[in-house]
């Protein structure tokens, strides 16, 4: 069964939503994102995917507060990314409560740094986050894009261990228009253990349906469940 993850993402410690990560495009959805990670741990969701989009953008740790709130007023396993760029970063996430953090611009731009993060902490706690468009990889909040190749990129990565890849198509971000299922099933085909977390695009229940058909084992949705796209009711059979 595909694994259900909430995003919140944060800017100025408020839950909000970007569209194709674009920072002039943000709606806030709640003040209190504290609430909004009660709301989902009170379905039965058991895993959050929490952002922060201020830390992208500035390039170190920002919304560290944020995450201590929900780490320590919800039994949440929170996954962590957004602007860890150094080993002090990573210790204040983890000591924040953070249980796996997410490497995106630190893998493509440093990639030395965050091969030690996985030897050090293991592929358990340590996600590679693969945003791309156009299969290149983004990177600083989806800012610049790279001239690297997503596929060779993942590949490298998954040969020194990793086995956690969220991957975003950043041109179905906030859009939803529904996922990059194609580009999921290619990743699979070459990487079939991999734990695939597909993002962006997500707009229905059907689209987590067709993901969940094409065996990608977990799926993150935030502005579709904000948007009241798909309700909370509705997510309930696939949190056994």
């Amino acid at each position: 069964m595909i694994e259900i993850i909430p995003a919140i993402d944060i800017i100025d410690g408020k839950c909000v939503r970007l569209s194709q990560g674009d920072y002039a495009q943000k709606k806030v959805y709640n003040e209190n994102p504290l609430e909004v990670a009660k709301m989902f741990e009170s379905i039965g969701i058991r895993r959050l995917h929490l952002v922060d989009l201020d830390g992208a953008k500035a390039k170190h740790i920002v919304n560290y507060k944020v995450l201590e709130q929900i780490a320590t007023k919800t039994s949440l396993i929170i996954d962590f990314g957004g602007g860890l760029k150094s080993d002090e970063d990573l210790s204040i996430a983890f000591n924040s409560g953070a249980s796996m953090v997410t490497g995106g611009s630190i893998a493509a731009k440093d990639p030395a740094v965050f091969l030690s993060w996985l030897n050090k902490f293991g592929a358990d706690k340590i996600i590679l986050g693969a945003d791309v468009k156009d299969e290149k990889i983004a990177v600083g909040g989806w800012i610049e894009t790279t001239q690297l190749d997503l596929m060779p990129f993942v590949s490298k990565f998954v040969e020194e261990g990793v086995d956690k890849v969220i991957c975003t198509d950043i041109s179905k971000d906030g859009m939803l228009k529904g996922p990059s299922i194609a580009l999921y099933e290619k990743i699979l085909a070459e990487h079939p253990n991999l734990y695939l977390i597909a993002s962006g695009g997500v707009s229905s229940m059907e689209d987590i349906e067709n993901l969940e058909s094409a065996n990608v084992p977990a799926v993150i949705t935030g502005k579709a469940i904000y948007e009241g796209r798909i309700k909370m009711n509705d997510l309930s059979r696939f949190l056994s």
